[in-house]
């Protein structure tokens, strides 16, 4: 694996509250319903124990997804995640208003998404990344895309990133016996 580039690393040293689409970026983007209407999505393990470990270590997570989703609901119960905004219509306000309710600046936030209604919030935060399947015009302005397609481990990458870049990965691996 290539180094990452100093700017990206100072980007991911600053980052304070991580934020990430659901559909395509914590899943592969399929929406699969049954005979009634209930919506099932498949949420890969490693990206989960990613976002527990930012939380872990001081940096706040946030779900922003545009879509209605108790499948969701009970994954971010499982992880205990606090800061979850489903049916968002504007990603980018959602995004300056938990800013403003968390005293974080713009440049403190990494966000992750993988479709055009990403842009606007990829575009207002300090580290803006992307999983390896994002769609080009979205893949082509962000700071960051993953080897993994999202809701392949793309989230772990980034949360990897982020815990490096602030020097804790050997917290991290010592906390699980492997420093």
């Amino acid at each position: 694996m290539e180094p990452h580039s100093p700017d990206l690393l100072a980007r991911a040293g600053r980052v304070h509250l991580a934020c990430f689409d659901v559909d395509g970026t914590l899943t592969d983007g399929r929406l699969i319903y049954d005979a009634h209407g209930g919506e099932s999505k498949a949420f890969h393990v490693l990206d989960g124990q990613g976002l527990r470990l930012l939380e872990d270590h001081g940096i706040s997570v946030a779900l922003i997804t545009a879509r209605q989703s108790p499948a969701l609901l009970a994954r971010a119960r499982d992880l205990r995640l606090q800061l979850v905004h489903t049916g968002v219509k504007d990603k980018a306000a959602c995004l300056r208003q938990l800013c403003q309710d968390l005293g974080r600046d713009l440049q403190d936030v990494a966000h992750m998404g993988d479709d055009l209604p990403d842009l606007p919030a990829l575009a207002l935060a300090g580290l803006a990344a992307a999983p390896a399947n994002a769609h080009p015009w979205v893949a082509e302005r962000v700071h960051f895309q993953t080897r993994a397609r999202g809701g392949e481990g793309a989230v772990r990458e980034l949360c990897d990133l982020l815990l490096e870049a602030r020097g804790l990965r050997a917290a991290v691996l010592g906390r699980f016996g492997a420093a």
